[in-house]
């Protein structure tokens, strides 16, 4: 028998909590469903748009807050895309920008997903997608074909 799992709350560390909860909340569209304390400083935050939930944690104590985010802590955020389920992501892509958030333009990826990414405040990427129309799948196969790659010439080393 498997265990029953009835979610995910992913957990990520931001720089800057005030800065996390308006993309979230105010871009997105999460609302704020727990905190660590009452008021506007805290340092843990539930939220849930949808049946989707993520927590934000503060990276550092207040007291031990450097003055500008680790570029290199953000750096290494790359590696980590979080996938939520859009059902519009055109129209996703329009309200964000309305909103004032910097997305890439949508793109149905040759496994049939229309995908629109985005990051958020401390460099985590979001992909928002849902499965593209069979119309668009027909387009997307009309796309002209990349030309392969020549392949690379052997280097033979001289001693």
């Amino acid at each position: 028998m498997a265990i029953d799992v009835r979610g995910l709350a992913p957990l990520l560390e931001v720089f800057d909590m005030p800065a996390s909860i308006a993309f979230y909340r105010d871009a997105l569209g999460f609302e704020v469903i727990a905190t660590s304390r009452p008021g506007p400083n805290f340092d843990w935050a539930l939220l849930s748009l949808n049946g989707v939930q993520i927590m934000l944690n503060t990276a550092y104590e207040a007291a031990e807050r450097p003055a500008h985010p680790d570029l290199a802590r953000i750096a290494a955020h790359a590696d980590t895309t979080i996938y939520l389920g859009c059902p519009d992501v055109d129209a996703a892509h329009d309200y964000l920008r309305a909103k004032g958030v910097k997305t890439q333009e949508p793109e149905t990826a040759p496994y049939g997903m229309r995908q629109l990414y985005l990051l958020d405040p401390d460099g985590y990427r979001l992909c928002l997608q849902w499965p593209a129309s069979g119309q668009m799948r027909a387009e997307w196969k009309k796309r002209p074909v990349r030309a392969k790659r020549p392949p690379a010439a052997k280097v033979t080393r001289q001693l």
